[in-house]
């Protein structure tokens, strides 16, 4: 059996580069994405994701709607 993951993060900017691209990261979220989830999914799913224009906020708001409706049940 294959196994497959995904992998959503946030990548930091290297040291070395351009001044301004050291600047603090800042976001206009209500909370900030701060923490990492690894979980194992299918391939196909995998391959599905991976061809969303934004896979991890694609992923994002998925869960955010499963969170969701799990409350209103």
């Amino acid at each position: 059996m294959e196994k497959s993951y995904i992998h959503i993060s946030i990548q930091m900017t290297k040291s070395k580069g351009k001044p301004e691209n050291l600047k603090p990261f800042t976001t206009d979220r209500d909370e900030p994405l701060t923490e990492r989830l690894h979980l194992r999914i299918t391939k196909t799913m995998k391959d599905e994701v991976q061809q969303k224009e934004d896979p991890p906020e694609f992923c994002r708001r998925a869960i955010q709607e499963a969170l969701d409706k799990d409350k209103s049940s």
